[in-house]
């Protein structure tokens, strides 16, 4: 007796495989992936796989610095191996992305420290599981005069302040923090450039 038919359609497997891969990104629901596919389905071959040679090229080439932690394609990065910046002001970020948008402003010429997140002990994060150490390892060297904070101003990012500014004023250099002028409970990727520039400009000591 032969084998019932299948009933209903299914797309091909490379093709759902593809829609589930774009499905898993966050915010992407499954109508989103299935658009996102047939785009790639419709674009030319070229353009396919220049899309596909990118995130090749994201997961083999890009790493942390070895001295700032920022996102890089060497090492190290080029904003900690160009000499004409002020290697002695440190400004500690969260995120890779809190660095980028503060360096569009142009106001800021010294160096920066990620520290790959902040401080949260209700999920488990603490100074073990951020780059806090390496931090003040370069704070120790002796070249460092003063260290931003520029940390988001969220409960989180001030409790990570508190604790990074009583560990470095054990060393004797000075610590400030971004200006007021970012608003309370933000994120300084969603802010303004002037916004940026004001705060850098207008820092406090801690």
């Amino acid at each position: 007796m032969a084998a019932a038919p299948k009933r209903g359609f299914a797309y091909p497997e490379p093709v759902d495989r593809l829609i589930e891969a774009f499905a898993r990104l966050p915010g992407i629901g499954r109508r989103s992936a299935e658009r996102m596919a047939f785009h790639v389905l419709k674009s030319e071959k070229a353009e396919a796989l220049a899309l596909a040679r990118a995130l090749t090229d994201v997961k083999e080439k890009v790493r942390h610095c070895g001295l700032c932690f920022n996102l890089t394609d060497s090492d190290p990065c080029p904003i900690c191996a160009d000499s004409r910046r002020d290697h002695g002001v440190i400004l500690v970020v969260e995120q890779p992305k809190d660095l980028i948008a503060l360096e569009q402003t142009g106001q800021y010429a010294g160096v920066y420290h990620v520290l790959m997140g902040r401080l949260s002990p209700l999920d488990g994060v603490g100074p073990e599981s951020l780059t806090i150490d390496l931090l003040l390892e370069r704070v120790r060297g002796g070249q460092v005069r003063e260290v931003i904070l520029g940390l988001n101003p969220t409960v989180e990012g001030d409790g990570t302040a508190l604790y990074l500014a009583d560990q470095l004023g054990a060393g004797g250099v000075r610590v400030t923090r971004l200006a007021r002028g970012l608003p309370a409970g933000g994120n300084l990727e969603y802010a303004s450039k002037a916004v940026l520039g004001d705060a850098i400009l207008g820092r406090q000591a801690v």
